[in-house]
């Protein structure tokens, strides 16, 4: 079904199984062709949705899956992807898929958005942030990122040596209203506070990280490192005394902690056990 965000654009949403409500931002369908060639030259899986939604379902869980990440890229919204319109956009597929308590698995920039979420609402049953920190987060460090990205879009670069470094060596490609939609959503998190958010998330929480997942960017991209795995291991005790599932993948990096095979075997047993409580 066609869902309407707060721009007036529209996403499809599917739902698939039956059981508690698991709110998945990824697309349903595997992405094929040449841009299925480029996911897999950085180490994304074409197939990543499809995977999450058979392996949820088969685990007795109804779950919503819609491509946000792919939307916003097909169809941007450069002033208005702020953290309260993407929780608006969230809790539009909610309503529209009759979820009015849900679970909610988010990766990357969408653990961000879950985060903010679940600030803002108490219809969570269950918070899983994959590839962000609860705490200790980057977000001064990616809004560097977007905003060099967003200068790269005004005016794109040579295409400088190759270094091997995928993300060093990336022909920059993104349209400018894309770009400044991230550089939106990461101005409207400066001033967030981590530790207030926190205090308010009560439902079951977990969070995912490669104890590798840390990207260090050339002077195009902003020259920082982004270090995703180190805060969650500085604060990983913290995090456990307020009640978070924390877990460290060894070796792995950012591609590596999101596959399906990898985070499946760890997102299936939690829903389980704090869907099942929520149910009692």
């Amino acid at each position: 079904m066609l869902v309407r965000l707060h721009d007036g654009s529209a996403v499809d949403a599917e739902v698939h199984g039956t059981g508690p409500t698991v709110l998945l931002p990824a697309a349903p369908e595997p992405v094929e062709g040449p841009k299925a060639d480029e996911l897999r030259r950085w180490g994304a899986d074409p197939a990543l949705g499809r995977r999450l939604i058979d392996g949820l379902t088969e685990r007795g869980l109804r779950v919503v899956a819609f491509d946000y990440e792919g939307h916003v890229l097909a169809e941007p919204k450069p002033d208005t992807l702020t953290p309260d319109n993407v929780c608006a956009d969230i809790l539009a597929v909610a309503d529209a898929t009759g979820s009015q308590r849900f679970a909610w698995y988010g990766y990357s920039w969408t653990a961000v958005s879950g985060l903010q979420l679940a600030a803002r609402t108490d219809r969570l049953t269950a918070l899983v942030m994959g590839g962000w920190p609860p705490l200790g987060a980057p977000y001064a460090a990616m809004l560097r990122v977007t905003t060099a990205t967003h200068a790269m879009a005004v005016s794109p670069p040579a295409v400088p040596e190759q270094t091997g470094n995928a993300w060093a060596d990336a022909e920059f490609t993104m349209p400018e209203p894309a770009a400044r939609q991230f550089m939106t959503l990461y101005r409207g998190l400066r001033d967030f506070d981590e530790r207030a958010a926190l205090a308010k998330v009560t439902c079951p929480r977990l969070c995912v990280v490669g104890g590798a997942d840390r990207i260090t960017y050339d002077e195009r991209w902003g020259g920082v490192t982004v270090d995703l795995a180190a805060p969650v291991a500085a604060h990983r005790a913290e995090l456990e005394s307020m009640g978070w599932e924390v877990h460290v993948l060894d070796g792995l990096d950012h591609m590596g902690a999101m596959q399906a095979g990898t985070v499946l075997p760890i997102l299936a047993p939690f829903f389980g056990r704090a869907l099942s409580e929520e149910n009692r």
